[in-house]
């Protein structure tokens, strides 16, 4: 359950704020589950967030066994594609600052040669408000509760809605992921880092 939940959420990426996010992803790596299962779906309809056939799936696995309204999830708008993911991306912050020195550090010293991590990349997300930073990591296992701690390592550092991108290798990456990480930057690398992440 965790990892199709896991996946739900992270192809919701650039679609759900990043303030509710971040909250679905902290509830999915915790003991929350049966809270997400009644809050994401009215949210994706009250929003009037699409889904694609293959994320309805995703959704009814993932969240019906834990309490979900079947005729709610039912109700959610289809989607024939996914959307296009509006935003651009950058390797660098746009305003020229390193706002993510004592991040990179701690990433750095938490992820480095860890086993069950690849790599650890950054990018930044233009358009749509205010640039945001993204944290990409693959991962081979763990990737719910990876993401749970790494939000709250950045949460603890200063980032209110942090924007953490935990891929599980061999994933068909979303627009929005692929976009991401074709204009990021190495952080550090895991023990599993085998390769690299952005497409080439």
């Amino acid at each position: 359950m965790s990892d199709t939940c896991h996946e739900l959420l992270l192809r919701l990426a650039g679609r759900l704020p990043d303030d509710v996010l971040w909250r679905f992803r902290d509830w999915a790596a915790t003991d929350a589950v049966a809270v997400l299962a009644r809050v994401l779906p009215r949210t994706l309809l009250h929003d009037r967030i699409g889904l694609t056939d293959y994320e309805q799936r995703l959704l009814a696995d993932a969240l019906v066994p834990h309490g979900a309204d079947r005729s709610t999830i039912s109700s959610v708008k289809g989607l024939d594609e996914l959307p296009d993911p509006g935003y651009t991306f950058s390797p660098e912050s746009p305003d020229r600052v390193l706002m993510g020195d004592s991040a990179t550090v701690v990433l750095g010293a938490t992820l480095r040669g860890r086993p069950g991590v690849g790599e650890v990349r950054s990018s930044w997300r233009l358009g749509g408000g205010e640039p945001r930073r993204l944290i990409l990591v693959t991962a081979t296992t763990g990737e719910a509760r990876l993401t749970g701690e790494l939000q709250r390592v950045l949460r603890a550092l200063g980032e209110h809605d942090p924007c953490v991108e935990v891929l599980p290798a061999g994933l068909d990456l979303p627009p929005y992921h692929r976009a991401a990480l074709a204009a990021s930057e190495l952080v550090c690398a895991g023990a599993d880092a085998d390769g690299h992440l952005v497409p080439v």
